[in-house]
């Protein structure tokens, strides 16, 4: 028969077990918690690469925006920078022109280099040069402009859904380019010209450095 004195040691030794098997069971709880929430030892450099990496981006973008417009805007006032994204223009629709139907991966690239122009130079107009008209009273003038940018889209459009091989894809383009060029015409031929001979010096300046920010942002 088992004494007093082996039965308190026996019940501590028991007790001390089950002390031992939850410091073990909380141990791996822990380390459980560690593996599944925490980023562990080498999260570190992982993260601080991630970071430098998105911090090289937004540099590297930046930099090729203020490139972009920086040559745009040594076209001089913002009639002339705006003249010489038509030009741009004009000269990716006159590559797309030289394609033919074997051609489809340049032709969706010079697409997308294409809606990329107009986009950027659509903005600009019509965030900063069609107010400037609605403001010196020119309202009809800037509503009429501002509708033909609603037929460029839909060509945008058309060409975007069209196969890259469809048959009367270049006759698509070349009506696109044909009125692209007449919307062009009339801008610098007779709108901006006009407009900006009634401009002082200072709304001139004015009108240039928001094109050139708008182009910026948008490049």
């Amino acid at each position: 028969m088992a004494t007093r004195t082996q039965n308190r040691s026996t019940t501590r030794s028991a007790s001390n077990n089950r002390s031992t098997n939850r410091s073990s069971g909380n141990g791996r709880s822990k380390q459980n918690e560690r593996s599944a929430f925490s980023f562990g030892e080498n999260a570190g450099p992982v993260l601080g690469a991630a970071l430098a990496g998105m911090a090289i981006g937004m540099f590297a973008n930046y930099g090729r925006k203020a490139i972009m417009q920086g040559m745009e805007s040594a076209a001089g006032d913002w009639d002339e920078i705006l003249a010489a994204e038509h030009d741009m223009a004009l000269a990716i629709f006159d590559k797309m022109l030289a394609t033919d139907e074997t051609q489809t991966f340049k032709r969706k690239m010079l697409l997308m280099k294409l809606t990329h122009a107009l986009d950027k130079h659509a903005h600009q107009e019509e965030m900063v040069v069609y107010p400037a008209l609605r403001e010196a009273n020119d309202r009809v003038t800037a509503d009429q402009l501002e509708q033909e940018h609603g037929e460029v889209k839909t060509f945008l459009y058309e060409l975007g859904n069209m196969p890259a091989d469809s048959s009367n894809w270049l006759e698509t383009v070349r009506e696109f380019r044909s009125a692209v060029s007449r919307h062009a015409h009339m801008e610098e031929e007779q709108v901006f010209r006009a407009f900006k001979q009634g401009l002082s010096e200072e709304q001139n300046a004015k009108i240039t450095s928001l094109v050139n920010r708008d182009g910026f942002w948008m490049a």
